[in-house]
């Protein structure tokens, strides 16, 4: 009898990060399996999930937190995914097993979301002195910065308190920068500041923003940026950051950027928890399979940032479409085994395409293959991340925390 209940017994899944991509496991899995099919349970340190893709709006505080965040029991059919609040410490595959602050959790299949962390570089005084976009949390200490210092600079009269510098021109950076130049006009009327004292100076290691674009898109974003006030440093290196500016090295000499506000978006890694664990990992992120299974352990599934793909087909830029869409298949994946099938089908990510904004009404991009500009480009971001929201909520969350801040004029 006790060999039968064995054979029968529920399979424990434990999904760690609620994520792009392990939402998307939790969410697949509830609507494919039945309850007591499998016993699924997602471990997240928040109550709520958010947008990193639209973190740059909290920052400058033209998205509210309130709207950005999305609670976990409220998408969840909590019959058949348990939700525990809980910080990962420790992921053991040896013992099958996952230590966190509260509580340690067995499981027979393990989905790895822990997302990012801010790739540093070991470059002095980052860590000390410089914000970054890493969390709602992170996005929010950003906001009251940026609205002290300039509420703050009747009395203080410091013009570096209204310089902001970004190191880094990706994504994150040309975005935030971007929110940032097209709400310094209303900040100077409020808080009755000229505005020609504010600066937002981007610096980045390359000579093209946006490198993920190709040089005529890169361009026209440069165009846009510079007629929105935005100062470029192209070719420079970030040396170290100080409380009240950066020092960079540009074609052999060192000088310094002065600004009291520096952001941090020079790069990302996977996260500590995979890096100091016991798996084979390269700064935070585990090698996979085209099924996006751990080579060491099979019964290890790894999606979005901490994933490092070694099939060709599955090698890209980690983003938020990439996360979704391996969340997506893991669901699959799981939900087969838990039934007793075989899936042959490997990951196949579709580059559906990539939209870069610049404040709420412009933006440039690609999708399927065409180049897009102004403000299709702005209307086709906001309905990307509206159908974020339509997968995970339904049409009540698209019109609740959905983007409709596309129009023609203000």
């Amino acid at each position: 009898m006790e060999e039968q209940k064995s054979q029968h017994k529920i399979p424990k899944i434990l999904i760690l990060g609620g994520g792009y991509g392990g939402l998307k496991v939790a969410l697949g899995l509830q609507s494919i399996l039945e309850e007591n099919q499998a016993e699924i349970t997602l471990i997240s340190k928040h109550d709520y999930h958010y947008q990193t893709t639209l973190l740059h709006k909290v920052a400058i505080g033209t998205l509210s937190a309130r709207k950005a965040r999305i609670y976990y029991r409220k998408i969840l059919n909590l019959s058949k995914v348990a939700f525990i609040k809980d910080k990962v410490l420790e992921i053991h595959p040896d013992k099958k097993q996952v230590i966190c602050r509260r509580s340690g959790y067995q499981y027979d299949y393990l989905v790895i979301a822990l997302g990012f962390k801010p790739e540093t570089f070991g470059i002095k005084g980052v860590d000390k002195y410089a914000y970054k976009l890493s969390s709602l949390n992170a996005a929010l200490k950003l906001t009251k910065n940026i609205e002290n210092k300039f509420k703050d600079y009747a009395l203080t009269q410091d013009q570096n308190d209204l310089r902001v510098i970004v190191c880094g021109t990706g994504f994150t950076s040309i975005e935030f920068a971007a929110e940032l130049a097209t709400q310094l006009g209303d900040l100077c009327e409020i808080c009755g500041i000229n505005p020609k004292i504010p600066k937002v100076v981007c610096i980045g290691r390359s000579g093209q923003i946006l490198p993920i674009f190709d040089k005529s898109l890169s361009e026209v974003a440069v165009k846009k940026l510079t007629k929105l006030g935005v100062e470029f440093i192209t070719g420079a290196e970030v040396v170290e950051c100080k409380a009240n500016g950066v020092v960079i090295e540009k074609n052999g000499a060192q000088q310094e950027i002065r600004g009291n506000t520096i952001l941090w978006g020079a790069g990302v890694r996977g996260s500590d928890i995979v890096q100091n664990s016991t798996l084979k990992n390269t700064r935070g992120r585990i090698e996979v399979d085209s099924k996006l299974r751990c080579f060491e352990y099979p019964e290890i599934f790894v999606v979005g940032d901490c994933a490092k793909a070694s099939s060709k087909d599955v090698i890209h830029a980690p983003t938020a479409q990439l996360s979704a869409q391996m969340g997506d298949y893991v669901a699959k994946i799981l939900a087969s085994i838990v039934k007793g099938r075989e899936i042959k089908e490997d990951f196949n990510f579709i580059h559906r395409g990539t939209i870069c904004s610049i404040g709420h009404t412009d933006g440039v991009g690609v999708v399927f293959g065409k180049h897009l500009r102004g403000e299709i480009a702005a209307f086709m971001k906001n309905t990307i991340e509206n159908r974020w929201l339509l997968s995970i909520g339904g049409l009540s969350m698209v019109l609740r925390k959905g983007q409709f801040r596309y129009r023609t004029s203000n």
